[in-house]
Order: C-alpha cells, then structure tokens, then sequence
C-alpha cells in the first residue's frame, strides 16, 4: 500500500470528505532538478520546455515541481532527497553530473520513478536513463560550418570531457573535413555549462586564433553573444534555437526536443506500464532537431545540409561511418563500417585531424 493510499483510507476511516485539497493527492507529482537556470537560451530552457509540453498534455492529472540551478554533486543529491520526500512520483534529473546522486537517492525511494538525462548508469529498478543523440546535429552544424569558413578554422567549445561532448566535437570535425579538406579545428574547454563569463571568454580565445566559425557544446548564449563582436564569424545556436536573441551571427541550429520523451514516460507511469530503460533518440525520432538555417546560407549549402539531416533521419546514413582512424593514426572503422552504441556511448578519443589532447 503507496503512501497516498494510506492517508486515502485514514480520510475515510475518519468520515472526512474526500473532496478540495484531498483530491488533489491524487495527482501524479513530477519533479525536475535543473543544472542551470530556465531562462538560460539553451539547455535547460529546452527541458522546461518539455515540462510545460507535459503540464499543457496532461492537465489536472498532474503537478509539476522544479528547482534550478542545482550544482552537480552533494548538493543534487539534497536537492533530490527534498522533493522525494515533498511527494513526487518521478523525478527527472536533467544533467550528466546528477549520475551518482540519482541512482544514490534511488536506493533510499524505492517507490518514486528517477528518470537521469545523458548518464549510463541505472543501478536500481526505479531508474531510467535518456539521452537525445546529438552528435547527429553536430553532423549538420560541421557541414555547415565547413563550408562556410573563409580561414578554414573551426572552433569548438566543450563544456566537460565526457562521451557526448566528444562524440559532437568529432561529428562536427568529420563532416566539415568531408566538404573541405583544409579545415582545421581548435577545442577549448569551459569546463563548465552555464557560464556566460567562462563561455565568452573561451570564444574570444578562439576568434583571436583566427577561428570564424565557432560551435559550442555549453548551455547559454553567450559564445553567440562574443562572437557577433567580430564581423565575419558565424555560430549556431545550442539546444535551442536561439533565434530570439539579437544580433546574432547564427547561421542555424541545434534544438534538443524532450517534450515528445516526457510526455511519453509520464504517461506510462499514468497507466501503469513505467519500466527502467535506456533510451537513446536522435534526428529520427525527433529528439533531435535541425533549427532553422538562415539566408546567410548558401542555398547549395543549406541544401547540402537538409540533405544530410534526412539521410541520418531515415536510417540510410550513419554520422560515423568509415573510413575513419582515431586520433593516434590507428584505425578505428574501415570502409563502410559504422560505429556500434556501446564505442559512442563510452567515446574517449578524437578521431585522426584533431589536434590537442581530450583531458583527464
């Protein structure tokens, strides 16, 4: 018997209505813990996005509670331990560094539903994980990209040295050296995702090294911002579209869509049909979405690159496809050979033409 079942039969033992406050109980309570704060542009902005998507499908069937800007570490897992105890049902954990302390509380609430975004690990029946494949967008940004610089160099900020991050620095590399064999690329590392100050000053480093198109894989505007300083140099949003923010020298976009995810899980966890499991979405399924490509563009660029995205859409092409070597000159995946879940998902290396090391 749940917790909310209890106070049900103690209401009517006692000869209380059940009506007002009491019904309210029984909505399903959805909690959200957010790295930074949802008017960032970008990566949380995205997730509250979907959660207001949920509350607009579900209605009076559910509440919704968030916190944001949790840092990542002992404060998540506070900050999760406090709204499994306010009552919620699921709990959606929207960053990478929630890993530990998500599957940490999930020991202690066996009964409430944890859902962690970008993280493998699911070490209680009551977790989930989800990830939204974004390195196939870093395939269109790099083509893009490719084209379109005059200096031939490309800048990448990262935020940590994790396995996402890699797999787009090495997407976006793979494709613009497909369309232009000069291109060069320069990572910068934030070591941080959301940081307006740090993600300005890493793409000033990289426009003072001649870099004229900059990608970012950090969560607020700001490498837009910088980089509509230097005439010339074009950038694209990050897991928004960023359109609204101006002047901007974006070119297109990267739109991280989990409206779709959410609604579904919450759904299942409605009728009863909620199990643990690793999802993992990307062009195809609409998790992942191509913004839209201005008129900057060249119009055999733009249609290079809506090529592209329908190709990885329908299955018929894959963004790691062989040829390819790692970065040390030993190869990695012959002709024709795509890479396998399990090498992306653990991604450590930069594929050969990177130069600089990934940190430990």
């Amino acid at each position: 018997m749940n917790r909310r079942t209890l106070l049900a039969s103690a209401a009517i033992g006692l000869g209380l209505s059940m009506t007002g406050a009491a019904f309210a109980q029984d909505k399903l309570k959805v909690g959200f813990i957010y790295v930074g704060p949802i008017g960032d542009g970008g990566w949380t902005f995205q997730h509250n996005e979907g959660r207001l998507a949920l509350e607009a499908e579900y209605g009076d069937r559910i509440e919704t509670v968030y916190q944001e800007s949790v840092p990542e570490g002992a404060d998540a897992e506070r900050v999760l331990t406090q709204m499994a105890l306010g009552g919620a049902d699921i709990i959606f954990t929207t960053s990478f560094g929630y890993m530990d302390a998500t599957n940490a509380v999930a020991a202690k609430f066996p009964n409430v539903k944890f859902e962690h975004a970008t993280g493998f690990k699911r070490e209680h029946p009551n977790v989930a994980t989800y990830n939204a494949r974004f390195y196939e967008g870093r395939a269109v940004m790099g083509t893009i990209g490719g084209r379109m610089t005059k200096s031939n160099k490309i800048g990448y900020i990262g935020s940590f040295p994790i396995p996402e991050v890699i797999q787009g620095i090495n997407a976006s590399y793979i494709h613009a050296k497909k369309v232009n064999p000069d291109v060069t690329m320069s990572v910068v590392w934030a070591y941080t995702w959301f940081d307006p100050a740090k993600e300005a000053d890493a793409a000033k480093a990289l426009i003072e090294q001649g870099v004229d198109v900059i990608l970012a894989h950090t969560d607020s505007t700001a490498p837009l911002a910088e980089a509509a300083k230097t005439p010339g140099v074009i950038g694209f949003g990050q897991a928004s579209d960023m359109i609204s923010y101006a002047p901007s020298p974006r070119v297109s976009s990267i739109i991280d869509n989990w409206a779709p995810y959410y609604i579904e899980r919450v759904g299942m966890l409605l009728d009863g049909t909620w199990e643990s499991t690793d999802a993992w979405e990307g062009i195809g399924g609409g998790e992942v979405k191509i913004g839209e490509i201005t008129d900057a563009v060249p119009a055999e660029v733009k249609a290079e690159a809506e090529a592209l995205a329908a190709s990885i859409a329908d299955g018929s092409y894959h963004p790691f496809t062989g040829p390819l070597n790692k970065q040390d000159g030993s190869a990695w995946l012959a002709e024709g050979e795509t890479a396998d879940d399990a090498t992306l998902a653990g991604m450590n290396f930069y594929v050969e033409g990177i130069t600089g090391d990934i940190p430990k």
